[in-house]
């Protein structure tokens, strides 16, 4: 297929920053009044999509990430283990000596001195560090939806005959408590 070019160009590259095809027209030129529209229309032709798609692809490959780079690194975030960067007696091991799992993944640290008197006159008596992981509830969501997962994916059955002797169709829950 040709190569777009001016506007529609424009718009093809502005679309995949954001994937909001309203700013993309505006950012390509055409009129705030009839971007939405525009960038509606624009969307449903077979070069545009082409190009989109190709755009999208190079982003791809230049930085490596899929979905599959996603769905491991979600992976990685649920094996973390509190074993991994607290001693025995729940002192804080060195920052050095963590996996980079908790390095690239934590999701806060906080650190206070506490001290006794004041002014000059004031010694320190401990010191407060609070460690925030990723939500593992929510990471475990994210793997569920995954689309090779599909642990949270609603299927539909259809039967000849209802429980009732009705014809009709029965809604089942993939892993629902009544599996078990």
């Amino acid at each position: 297929m040709a190569e777009l070019k001016g506007k529609k160009k424009l718009f093809c590259h502005a679309y995949v920053l954001d994937m909001n095809a309203t700013q993309a027209a505006i950012h390509a030129g055409y009129s705030a009044r009839t971007a939405y529209s525009i960038g509606s229309r624009l969307l449903s032709e077979a070069a545009v999509k082409e190009c989109i798609n190709r755009l999208k692809q190079d982003r791809i490959d230049q930085l490596n990430i899929d979905a599959n780079y996603v769905l491991l690194r979600l992976y990685e975030i649920d094996r973390m283990d509190v074993l991994d960067i607290l001693n025995d007696d729940m002192s804080v091991k060195p920052v050095s000596k963590w996996p980079a799992v908790w390095r690239q993944y934590l999701s806060g640290f906080d650190l206070a001195e506490m001290f006794e008197g004041q002014g000059d006159n004031r010694d320190i008596v401990g010191v407060l560090k609070k460690i925030k992981w990723p939500d593992k509830v929510k990471n475990l969501e994210l793997l569920g939806k995954h689309v090779t997962v599909q642990a949270f994916k609603e299927s539909v059955k259809n039967e000849i005959t209802a429980p009732d002797g009705s014809n009709g169709i029965i809604i089942k829950l993939v892993n629902s408590p009544d599996d078990d």
